[in-house]
């Protein structure tokens, strides 16, 4: 039986404990998932390097999953916009049963082996890509038919499994192995198999958008400032970064679209705003060294 579907031995009891004890039982489970991660972190670290020269190439971020490994995928990925300006067509989440399936179970769509690869063509997989296959069992067919396809393409396949010795994770390029082990409610990897997924793939996008000069020290610097408040967000973090007063910062920053980039190169280097963005662009958007 998989660790994952195998009865914890320490809460036979569950049904009975009192309230209290059974919230401190959920919670101190997600300790964890935690360990799982940083078990498997060279293996993380592995993909974002591997990753990075595929994504200057142009290629995009594919996360396949089922249930709630695709709906972290989802997740993952419609979150890359507004936090680090990464287009919305170079991170696509495939999802057993469509995008219906984000809100209701599609019961059977994650056995459809030929859908999964099916689903991963149709997006005109290529060897710039990454795909990241995404299956807590390790053993979802829809999960493998993606998979397969990405290898078959020449795509750098990363695949995440909460069990070991998974399908997942052994035939993908790079296997990511997060051994949570049973789950308090036998089976329910909604829970703290679910969590590892989520700190993984937070892991590893944001480490891979360091690397892509997303951010300047730990500063959020090629956010979208979409709302009010991430229009404030810009204007507190260019004047933390310059200095500069928040009339100023928000004047140059209305010259560049809310560009924390931008204005922080402006200030800095008291220059203006297409100068400060050819120097961007001379400098692949590393701000550190268009400063420099």
């Amino acid at each position: 039986m998989l660790k994952t579907e195998t009865p914890s031995q320490a809460h036979a009891a569950l049904d009975q404990y009192a309230t209290p004890d059974l919230v401190n039982v959920f919670v101190d489970d997600q300790i964890n998932a935690v360990n799982a991660v940083r078990a498997a972190a060279p293996s993380i670290a592995l993909a974002v390097d591997a990753a990075l020269p595929r994504m200057e190439a142009g290629g995009r971020l594919i996360y396949v999953g089922a249930g709630t490994s695709g709906r972290l995928g989802v997740l993952d990925s419609v979150e890359l916009y507004p936090t680090f300006s990464w287009p919305h067509g170079r991170a696509v989440a495939l999802l057993a049963g469509g995008s219906d399936a984000m809100f209701v179970a599609v019961e059977g769509a994650e056995d459809d082996f030929d859908q999964g690869a099916a689903d991963l063509r149709s997006v005109n997989v290529g060897p710039d890509d990454v795909v990241l296959a995404i299956a807590a069992s390790g053993g979802t067919p829809y999960v493998l038919g993606a998979l397969q396809a990405g290898r078959a393409a020449g795509a750098l396949t990363v695949g995440f499994a909460n069990n070991t010795d998974a399908p997942v994770a052994n035939e993908a390029e790079i296997g990511v192995t997060l051994d949570t082990g049973p789950e308090v409610v036998s089976g329910s990897t909604r829970l703290k198999a679910g969590t590892s997924q989520k700190i993984a793939l937070n892991t590893f996008s944001s480490a891979l958008m360091v690397r892509l000069n997303k951010v300047y020290g730990n500063l959020m610097v090629d956010l979208k400032a979409t709302n009010a408040k991430l229009v404030r967000r810009a204007i507190r973090l260019t004047t933390f970064a310059t200095g500069a007063d928040e009339a100023a910062a928000r004047e140059v920053l209305e010259q560049c679209g809310f560009h924390v980039k931008t204005a922080i190169v402006a200030l800095s280097k008291q220059t203006s705003v297409e100068q400060a963005q050819a120097l961007l662009e001379a400098a692949h958007g590393s701000v550190r060294q268009a400063l420099a």
